[in-house]
């Protein structure tokens, strides 16, 4: 896989951009900064968009920039120009994918069924946009369709919202979602860039859907842990599930039979996307400890620890399931 798409993939949210006026484009450019989204596909659907693309590429290179409703050769070479680094296009026109190869820049073209993507696996392609995604039918044809292409990837687009982002981004074979509902027309005429910046933050925590799993408290020995374990259980009413090196009260309060990571234990963090958490983390300064990561069966990594500690207790992420 191309690397421009690799760091789409780790973001996992496009916002797809239609702007009307490029003086605009900067401040809409730090906003997405701001909002924790640092990339944007400009589309070709106005008269702005390349222009736009030109700006941000210039005063905002921190950006990940693409340009998209791409529908011609000549349209290519104009976003290349400007400093898009990937293209987006609606269909699959085989010219402009083929042009695209040619001047060693990504594309993902639309496709919504299994004839375009097979045109698109033909010209080597492993990332493709799914639109219209919702009115082809969502991630259940995505599923459906999936089984013969073990190599490809979709982008879907097209009625990817806050209430639906969270589904499509946990299945593994979606490698970003574009879409529009954080960066409407209407918010950037108006100028509103503190709400498409609290809209692209909302968006990414959505799909993240962070939220604390369990605590783990350190004890001295295993019978501390089980006098730890009976305290909690004769408080609340809990279960006790007693493990090799810990014991459950409850799901969501681990003890430790002897101390672990953190001065005082630890606080397990979910995500629905443990990878693109790590990356969302990373690119807000937060380090973590590679030596510290656990894998499930499969392979996949399911658990790993930020390198500093919160008060006293060690923090780490964790795969939903």
């Amino acid at each position: 896989m191309h690397s421009v798409l690799e760091v789409l993939g780790k973001i996992g949210i496009v916002p797809v951009i239609k702007i009307d006026d490029a003086a605009k484009a900067i401040p809409l450019a730090k906003a997405l900064i701001a909002g924790g989204i640092p990339c944007a596909e400009v589309t070709f659907r106005t008269q702005a968009g390349e222009e736009a693309i030109r700006r941000i590429n210039k005063e905002a290179p921190d950006i990940l920039l693409g340009a998209g409703t791409v529908l011609s050769v000549e349209q290519v070479d104009r976003a290349m120009n400007a400093g898009a680094k990937f293209i987006v296009s609606p269909g699959f026109n085989p010219k402009v994918v083929s042009h695209c190869i040619a001047k060693e820049i990504p594309v993902t073209p639309g496709c919504s069924n299994p004839s375009d993507v097979e045109q698109a696996l033909e010209l080597g392609l492993d990332v493709v946009k799914f639109f219209p995604a919702e009115q082809a039918g969502g991630l259940d044809y995505i599923k459906a369709i999936v089984a013969p292409y073990p190599t490809l990837k979709f982008m879907p687009t097209g009625g990817i919202n806050a209430a639906n982002i969270a589904k499509y981004i946990a299945y593994e074979k979606i490698l970003a979602c574009g879409g529009s509902w954080m960066v409407s027309a209407d918010l950037i005429n108006a100028g509103d860039f503190d709400r498409i910046t609290a809209l692209c933050r909302e968006a990414m925590l959505t799909m993240l859907g962070l939220s604390v799993m369990h605590f783990g408290v350190n004890t001295a020995n295993a019978d501390d842990a089980a006098k730890a374990a009976w305290m909690f259980n004769t408080l609340f009413g809990f279960t006790t599930k007693n493990g090799i090196s810990s014991v459950f009260a409850s799901d969501s309060i681990e003890i430790m039979k002897s101390p672990g990571l953190g001065k005082h234990g630890h606080i397990g963090i979910g995500t629905n996307t443990l990878s693109r958490a790590i990356a969302y983390f990373e690119r807000l300064g937060l380090g973590f400890d590679p030596s510290s990561a656990k894998n499930d069966a499969a392979g996949k990594m399911a658990a790993i620890y930020f390198k500093d500690e919160i008060a006293g207790f060690a923090v780490h992420l964790v795969q939903k399931k």
